[in-house]
């Protein structure tokens, strides 16, 4: 095999047979059980041997896995996965990635890669003006939110310290004067995880009430810091990931400005709400903070993994990321290094799928895909609204549903297992103010007001029977 191993003629066979097994798994996507079908035992016997001496034959491997993929993947790109804010892949976002795999680029600095580093340059300029946020901020693509989340809070410490004549970056924490972090009760658990990352811990973050659909009180925000003294980071959101709701941004970004505080915005899917007319008004204020975390394979429907962050202070940002070493060949000109904007050195050019998506969109198509994603969530919570027995918790104001059945935490549960088993869609739980409840979410360009249609009557005719047979 080593000898042929740049033969033109093996990767043939291999991505023609890769590209078979791809176009068969997507025909079958709209009309599959949503649910994997096997599990970890039944997938272990297909997968697990001793790892072999001489090495199987490729095309069988690759069979193997495709065949496995049929049993074992959740169809979380169809139309009716509603688990998790996860977007199926949209058709040039999956060829743009296929792309990359075959350039096989790392994207860490401009000098191995002048294409990677101009399409993710462009990318950057793209999404900041479909956000309308600052132009000159610095932007970086990383895994997904939690790190961009990390890299936007790591620009953050950075900032307020040095402000106090600190540099982290040489002389770390030890020592450094008290850095407070101000977050509502209902922040996201990505940015606890990033607060660990970065030394600063959770158990001394000061928790801002949030009302009843989950937005931080600007009014307790003010008392907050009232009391505080020192550098402060304040987090707020945009989509509150249980109902969808924004804090309200403005009134929080004139509050944090007022004590000289960083502001930054956790806006996993919410920022999304500003590339369309009828929803940026819930994001009002945003582009007053001084730095943004969204997910691309979210609401913009790009395959896994693809984060970015934004921050408006671009040499903070650049400051806190970029290391060099004598043997890199390090830009001085206008030319980009990723190196400088993003945790990692070595990385794949998840930026390119995002290039390619808005390019194949532009502004018009990606208002259309994140409106529809809401308006079938207004559908389903509609006709879930109807049916007696059913109530839906929050304010469906983007695309997140809260349901809750009877007013019982075990019949919710029991109508959450129902459902995934039956497999015409899939949807998880969660906890909200204390009840149990299903929860849906709707970011995939695919679905349909039939997919909603159908995935609402299943919902229903699996809590229909669970209430007959009680």
């Amino acid at each position: 095999m080593a000898t042929d191993r740049f033969q033109s003629a093996v990767f043939d066979a291999y991505l023609d047979n890769a590209r078979a097994h791809a176009a068969r798994y997507l025909r079958r996507l709209p009309d599959r059980h949503v649910g994997a079908r096997a599990g970890r035992d039944e997938l272990l016997a297909a997968l697990h041997s001793s790892l072999p001496d001489k090495g199987d034959e490729g095309g069988d491997v690759i069979d193997l896995l495709a065949t496995q993929a049929e049993r074992g993947a959740v169809a979380c790109n169809s139309p009716r996965y509603f688990g998790f804010v996860i977007g199926g892949a949209y058709p040039v976002a999956l060829a743009a990635d296929w792309l990359v795999s075959t350039w096989d680029q790392n994207a860490g600095i401009y000098a191995i890669s002048p294409l990677v580093s101009v399409l993710e340059e462009v990318a950057g300029q793209w999404l900041l003006d479909l956000f309308d946020l600052p132009r000159e901020s610095g932007v970086g693509f990383v895994t997904g939110c939690q790190m961009a989340n990390f890299t936007c809070l790591a620009a953050a410490r950075h900032h307020v310290l040095r402000r106090v004549g600190w540099d982290v970056e040489a002389d770390g924490l030890q020592g450094a004067p008290r850095l407070h972090v101000v977050a509502s009760a209902e922040s996201h658990i990505t940015i606890d995880v990033a607060l660990r990352y970065l030394g600063l811990g959770t158990r001394n973050v000061h928790r801002v009430d949030s009302d009843a659909q989950g937005r931080m009180r600007a009014d307790h925000l003010r008392e907050v810091l009232a009391g505080l003294d020192g550098p402060t980071i304040v987090c707020a959101q945009a989509g509150n990931v249980n109902t969808g709701a924004f804090d309200p941004l403005r009134e929080i970004a004139q509050v944090t400005r007022e004590r000289g505080a960083w502001l930054h915005v956790d806006g996993a899917f919410g920022l999304w709400a500003r590339a369309s007319a009828s929803l940026r008004a819930f994001a009002d204020g945003i582009e007053l903070a001084d730095s943004w975390a969204t997910d691309a394979h979210k609401w913009l429907n790009v395959p896994y993994d693809c984060g970015v962050a934004m921050v408006r202070h671009a040499e903070d940002h650049r400051v806190a990321m970029t290391s060099a070493a004598a043997y890199l060949i390090q830009t001085k000109g206008p030319e980009r290094d990723a190196v400088d904007w993003v945790p990692e050195f070595s990385r794949r050019a998840r930026g390119v799928p995002v290039y390619a998506t808005l390019r194949a969109l532009g502004r018009d198509g990606v208002q259309d895909l994140v409106e529809r994603s809401c308006a079938r969530a207004r559908q389903m919570a509609d006709v879930l609204r109807a049916a007696e027995g059913v109530r839906i918790l929050n304010d469906v104001v983007l695309n997140q549903v809260l349901v809750r059945f009877g007013d019982d935490d075990e019949l919710t549960r029991a109508v959450i297992e129902g459902v995934q088993r039956d497999g015409t869609c899939w949807l998880g739980g969660t906890t909200w103010q204390g009840l149990g409840a299903m929860r849906i979410s709707v970011s995939n360009w695919a679905t349909s007001e039939d997919d909603a249609a159908r995935s609402a009557a299943a919902i229903l005719r699996v809590f229909h029977s669970l209430r007959a047979a009680a």
